[in-house]
């Protein structure tokens, strides 16, 4: 290590600090990969995978914390490469060469792929993306090689970190993780009680700063929230009919909703939609970005739609959207959804008519589901067998 490096070294380098950082970055890309993965499941559930409709807030939970948690990782990454970024700089014995630059290679791997994800899904929560490539697909593959990375890293490591963790964070005999071969490095600077609390605080200040996108309640403390969680009508809007390109078809006179049950098919207007029983409900939007904001929705229920043009089967449901430019211009509904008494076809929101960027003339609207799968501006609805 070069000797400048070495002789500004603190005792708060050392792999108690190392080892207790570690475990919670951990902890919280643990909890990031489970939420992340679950995410993926909802929008592209396979044959086997089973979402419930209730309770209705559930989605808004795992979401609001998978991003929540995703920002209070940024302290606790940058106080672990702090503790540990000289051993990159330490010339490794012949010996030991080999193993050693697997071991760097894997933390490379590592570090990189937990700073792509961080990076990302901030940009992600601020609907900015500046890159070619498609961010779900791109984030979801490579939460695989972080957590990987983490299991591997931390199998190498699980020796140092049992040695650590039987000692105090502030006790002496703890070697720094900067060179374990510089006995009489300088042991000024700060304490390692110091570092860790101050990776706790703010680790804990970040999330405090962003979780009123999903906690309601806390949004005026949320200096950083991307989304205060207001919006027209009570809730924000991700994306508007203008960038939907459907406002002339939306506004249009001629507009029909078309339903298909049991090899029937009928025809709606706005105007036969809201001539049926109308219904309420009191049902969150939680988008992918984190934010979420609860709507008190009317409409009619999918369910008696289904009835009054056929029998319905039991089968997922495909709602088709009259936006024709976007990824997320149709979606399927299963069937536990379907059936739900809380499940409409929207005609109001907060009393009064959709505006057409929450999806006029209608929309659907379901329990516990993602923002992007709440199809806007429905041209059709078909029972798929």
């Amino acid at each position: 290590m070069p000797p400048l490096l070495t002789e500004r070294i603190s005792p708060a380098r050392s792999t108690a600090v190392a080892a207790r950082a570690g475990i919670a970055l951990g902890a919280g890309i643990t909890i990031l990969f489970v939420t992340g993965i679950l995410s993926h499941l909802i929008q592209h559930p396979p044959d086997w995978f089973w979402w419930p409709a209730h309770p209705v807030w559930l989605y808004r939970v795992t979401q609001g914390t998978h991003v929540t948690v995703g920002v209070m990782m940024i302290p606790l990454l940058l106080v672990k490469l702090w503790a540990v970024y000289p051993r990159f700089f330490r010339k490794p014995s012949l010996r030991r060469a080999l193993p050693e630059a697997l071991e760097r290679a894997s933390v490379a791997v590592l570090i990189g792929a937990v700073l792509f994800q961080i990076v990302t899904g901030l940009f992600n929560t601020a609907q900015f993306y500046p890159w070619k490539f498609f961010f779900t697909t791109t984030h979801h593959a490579m939460a695989y090689v972080a957590f990987g990375a983490v299991l591997v890293h931390l199998a190498v490591k699980l020796p140092v970190v049992r040695q650590a963790l039987s000692r105090p964070a502030t006790a002496n005999s703890a070697e720094p993780v900067a060179d374990a071969e510089a006995p009489d490095a300088p042991r000024a600077g700060v304490s390692r009680r110091t570092v860790l609390t101050a990776a706790g605080v703010g680790s804990l200040a970040v999330g405090l700063a962003v979780i009123g996108q999903s906690v309601p309640l806390l949004h005026r403390v949320s200096l950083l929230a991307p989304r205060s969680g207001e919006g027209p009508q009570g809730v924000p809007i991700n994306r508007t009919a203008a960038a939907a390109a459907v406002t002339d078809t939306a506004r249009s006179p001629q507009y029909t909703l078309t339903v298909k049950v049991d090899g029937r098919e009928r025809a709606f207007s706005r105007a036969d939609l809201a001539a049926l029983p109308q219904y309420d409900s009191v049902l969150p939007i939680a988008c992918v970005e984190g934010w979420s904001a609860t709507g008190h929705w009317s409409g009619v229920r999918l369910r008696d739609l289904l009835a009054a043009v056929g029998e319905y089967r039991g089968g997922d449901v495909r709602f088709v959207s009259l936006e024709t430019t976007g990824i997320y211009g149709s979606s399927v509904l299963p069937r536990t959804h379907v059936l739900d008494a809380s499940t409409l076809v929207a005609l109001r929101l907060g009393g009064q008519d959709l505006t057409l960027d929450h999806g006029y003339p209608c929309r659907l609207i379901a329990p516990n589901r993602p923002g992007v799968l709440q199809t806007k501006w429905l041209r059709s609805i078909e029972e798929l067998s």
